[in-house]
């Protein structure tokens, strides 16, 4: 039997799963998951379980059953590609025949002083749990401060005056207008927004320095009685370890089949993996088809494709609060309760899908 190690169940693995399981498994395949916890995690939902407008169970997923999956749930430490072995803390390594890396991002500090000892995260679900703890325990009219509006930063900061009308925000935006790269209609909404909900918006800022209970954007200090960071991303740390080719990112730079251009029997998907797009849950997908597609044709000692086909986002779409939302869909911007509604329907089929 050969055994397929999936590291991670993120978005990228749970479709691996799903493509494979019931039918599509060859008889002589058996697949082994990886993971920290026992189930699959929402993670673009992060930012409501943080800002408490949904409860911890509607951020889970259980994870598919069938003889022939084996899940192992502990914490990755190391993988081993000279003798196909993954370790994981507390338990004998795993054996692999083929190998799916998806063990996703961390923050990236960017070398600000302070910055990972004194700020909070939304990047896995027991950090947001942390940061839920904190900003619904904090008194009326704490000030909380939210560092990158990004997408993550922009539905944490609208979910946030939702949850907390008592709270004073700030979020800090490094460019000169949120969400520079996308057309300016969706920046102004986002922005109105903001202003007719009481939320500040710092443009064109510098994290320089944080210190408990202060901010420093261009060494101008901002008291805050809590901050969450949501500027940037790396691959998580066991992925930033390996003894391969990376790009500027920190990420695995791969062969056009989705695996090491040294090792065709190791693949890499989602955030860890070098790709001309922005990692997202959706490309994460997107990818995992690829690599379903070529692990069945080389199983099956089928020639592979000459090229695969290239991957087509669908677009963007985001939540300001539960009534009102954007998007970039088709190379339109769309806003308001529309761009909410297809979001929220986009979840619904997700978990209809996978639940």
């Amino acid at each position: 039997m050969k055994n397929l190690v999936l590291l991670g169940g993120g978005y990228g693995n749970m479709r691996v799963l799903l493509r494979l399981l019931p039918n599509q498994l060859p008889e002589d395949v058996t697949i082994t998951l990886v993971d920290k916890f026992p189930y699959h995690s929402l993670k673009t939902e992060y930012y409501a379980l943080a800002a408490g407008t949904i409860s911890d169970q509607e951020v889970r997923v259980s994870f598919p059953e069938h003889p022939r999956l084996n899940a192992l749930f502990g914490e990755v430490t190391h993988i081993d590609l000279e003798n196909k072995q993954v370790f994981i803390k507390d338990k004998e390594p795993v054996p692999y025949d083929d190998l799916v890396i998806g063990l996703g991002c961390e923050d990236t500090y960017h070398s600000v002083p302070g910055a990972a000892e004194y700020t909070h995260s939304i990047q896995s679900i027991d950090k947001s749990r942390l940061t839920y703890q904190t900003l619904s325990n904090m008194p009326a009219g704490s000030k909380v401060g939210i560092v990158g509006a990004g997408l993550s930063g922009i539905e944490l900061a609208s979910e946030l005056r939702e949850s907390r009308p008592d709270l004073g925000i700030v979020l800090f935006d490094r460019g000169h207008r949120i969400l520079k790269d996308f057309p300016e209609r969706l920046s102004k909404y986002i922005h109105k927004w903001f202003v007719d909900h009481g939320v500040e918006v710092v443009n064109n800022a510098n994290i320089t320095k944080v210190e408990p209970h202060t901010i420093y954007n261009h060494d101008e200090a901002y008291p805050m009685d809590a901050v969450v960071w949501t500027a940037g991303i790396q691959p998580n740390q066991v992925v930033r370890e390996m003894p391969v080719e990376k790009d500027r990112s920190g990420r695995v730079k791969l062969s056009q089949y989705h695996n090491l251009p040294t090792d065709e029997h190791v693949y890499v998907v989602g955030d860890c993996a070098s790709l001309p797009h922005a990692p997202s849950a959706q490309l994460a997908e997107e990818q995992a088809e690829q690599i379903v597609q070529v692990l069945l044709k080389r199983w099956k000692g089928e020639p592979l494709p000459e090229e695969l086909p290239e991957i087509k986002l669908k677009g963007i779409l985001g939540s300001l609060g539960k009534k009102q939302g954007f998007g970039f869909v088709a190379d339109r911007a769309i806003t308001g309760r529309v761009a909410r509604f297809l979001k929220s329907g986009v979840l619904w089929m997700y978990r209809y899908h996978n639940g």
